[in-house]
């Protein structure tokens, strides 16, 4: 049987997996058919917003490969087992030699969150040692209530690559290391945000440990790689008529991190409007939710991403 992939959807803290069938095709022959009639672009892309507006272009990387947002939705909902989504993402970066059904690896998923310019004046303020503590009091809390309803529990194991704010560039990535009870390998959740004039660009590079000194090796490279377009870029910014997003770059980082009674309370997942943060059950590739919200946040339906399950 070919494998399939299971959702891995990140609620409240929460990691937990939820393996859902493949709707799509109706056998391995169909998907597999499909599989190899994608067509992926290997040069420059423009990325759009959901109204159809440029807002950034991306130069695939040397080694990746791009595969649009249509296909990547059939990718996320019918073949990795997400829930579906109202709409699509802005693609898919898979590594050159490897497909959706490919293991053992990463895949990077592309996104726009139109939530505001964020000010970066917090950045030089950012204490990480504390804010990492923070993520691990808050995963604890989650973890026990995570094994009251029944999942493995997990722990936050610290900071897999440090945040790295680039003022100059508008540029910011990092990365978590996760365990879960119960398995042998800990899980990478590698994120990138670059900012713009009324939003930012996620990137999130989700795969288990093992991919890490891969993904810090080619991570300057994709981070050249996307760029706003004219009109777009954070520069353009202008405040008598853009609006100002409720976090800075700590919120970013934080992940939708709240402060309540003197306690951070973390927002983010399945069904809501904000971050993309998924983590795969065991081992394989897997796919972010779509957005953080910090502050002000609305509903909304998000994807997650795949782990990889027998069927």
């Amino acid at each position: 049987m070919i494998r399939r992939f299971a959702a891995v959807f990140f609620f409240m803290a929460i990691l937990f997996s939820l393996p859902v069938s493949a709707q799509k095709f109706e056998t391995d022959a169909d998907l597999m058919k499909w599989i190899k009639s994608l067509k992926y672009e290997t040069n420059t892309v423009p990325l759009s917003n959901k109204d159809g507006k440029l807002i950034a272009n991306i130069q695939v990387p040397k080694g990746y490969k791009y595969l649009n947002p249509k296909d990547s939705k059939i990718v996320l909902e019918d073949v990795w087992g997400n829930p579906p989504t109202s709409e699509p993402g802005l693609g898919i970066l898979f590594i050159a030699s490897e497909t959706p059904l490919d293991l053992g690896s990463y895949a990077i998923t592309i996104d726009y969150v139109d939530e505001g310019h964020v000010d970066d004046e917090d950045s030089k303020e950012i204490k990480y040692d504390e804010l990492l503590s923070d993520l691990k009091d808050a995963t604890k809390e989650e973890s026990e209530q995570r094994k009251k309803d029944g999942y493995s529990g997990l722990e936050l194991v610290g900071w897999a690559s440090s945040p790295y704010y680039d003022s100059a560039a508008k540029k910011l990535h990092w990365a978590k290391e996760y365990k879960f009870d119960g398995t042998e390998t800990n899980t990478l959740n590698y994120n990138i945000r670059v900012l713009g004039r009324s939003g930012y660009l996620l990137l999130n590079v989700l795969g288990d440990i093992t991919v890490l000194k891969r993904v810090e090796n080619d991570v300057g490279r994709i981070l050249n790689s996307v760029e706003f377009s004219e009109g777009n870029r954070y520069a353009d910014y202008d405040s008598k008529i853009d609006s100002l997003a409720a976090y800075g770059i700590g919120g970013l980082i934080a992940g939708g991190l709240l402060k309540k009674a003197g306690l951070f309370a973390v927002i983010g997942g399945f069904l809501l409007k904000g971050a993309k943060l998924l983590i795969p059950a065991a081992i394989g590739l897997f796919y972010a939710v779509r957005r953080f919200v910090f502050g002000k946040g609305k509903p909304e339906d998000t994807a997650s991403g795949p782990g990889d399950k027998e069927t």
